[in-house]
């Protein structure tokens, strides 16, 4: 037996999907457990599986279950760390949450950010196309205007 091609892993994500929205939680936890050994080094499978357990109410478990997974630096950690923020604030935990989407931010940096750490910036209330203001800094204020001279 072949392993799946590319469209048959996008049709399984999409019936995760579905099956979660439906609130069928027990097929979209199998369906995105399979899908995390099959593509075990992209997010997808782990964001879809945080989707489902936050869909029902236990964003407690979303949490622990996006903690246990670690994917080398790049653009599917930065979506993972997203929702991993996202399952923690669902789940009251809001200092850890706005800690992590600051960390994510700041490590992006301004140029050529992911799909994920834009993501975070949105969630921190943040334009994600700009960079991003550091904690504490100082609010921007217009220099006085110059008198002329006489």
């Amino acid at each position: 037996m072949q392993p799946p091609d590319k469209g048959d892993v996008q049709l399984l994500i999409q019936v995760g999907f579905l099956a979660a929205g439906r609130g069928d939680v027990a097929a979209a936890l199998r369906i995105f457990e399979a899908l995390a050994v099959l593509r075990p080094e992209q997010a997808f499978a782990f964001v879809g599986l945080g989707s489902a357990l936050m869909n029902a109410g236990r964003a407690g478990e979303a949490v622990q279950r996006l903690q246990a997974v670690s994917l080398p630096p790049g653009a599917e950690a930065d979506m993972l760390d997203s929702f991993k923020a996202l399952a923690l604030q669902l789940a009251g935990r809001h200092s850890e949450s706005r800690s992590l989407l600051r960390q994510l931010v700041l490590r992006a940096g301004s140029v050529a950010r992911s799909p994920g750490a834009r993501l975070a910036a949105r969630l921190l209330g943040e334009a994600s196309d700009k960079p991003p203001i550091p904690a504490g800094a100082a609010p921007w204020r217009p220099a006085p205007r110059a008198v002329p001279f006489s």
